[in-house]
């Protein structure tokens, strides 16, 4: 009884260390979508309109730089839009044109159910 405890606490140590975090909390919009494979650079806004880039935060001003900056070594970048639900349609437009004007690929993120 006592190797199956231990087994189980090792078994949930090491599956609780592969759960990524991001460096904003946001709660995605919910659709019944598959995930993208690969994700070059992860844009993320939570409710109070905060940015993140790859889990750094940033200014709404320098976020166009940092998204070049990030993405410049890479021709087939995909851009990743983690943006709460609660957040406002424009700021979503905003990031998406940000994309459309330096042609970059983007998808919306959503919570799979």
């Amino acid at each position: 009884m006592t190797d199956l405890v231990f087994l189980l606490l090792i078994f949930f140590m090491l599956t609780s260390t592969l759960v990524t975090s991001s460096a904003l909390d946001v709660t995605l919009p919910q659709s019944k979508a598959q995930t993208v494979k690969k994700s070059t650079i992860t844009v993320t806004i939570n409710k109070d309109l905060q940015l993140s880039v790859n889990e750094n935060i940033v200014s709404s001003n320098d976020l166009e730089m940092v998204i070049l900056r990030d993405i410049a070594n890479d021709p087939e970048a995909i851009l990743i839009l983690r943006a709460d639900e609660t957040v406002p349609t424009g700021e979503a437009v905003r990031i998406m044109d940000i994309a459309y004007r330096n042609k970059i690929k983007m998808v919306l993120a959503t919570d799979p159910k």
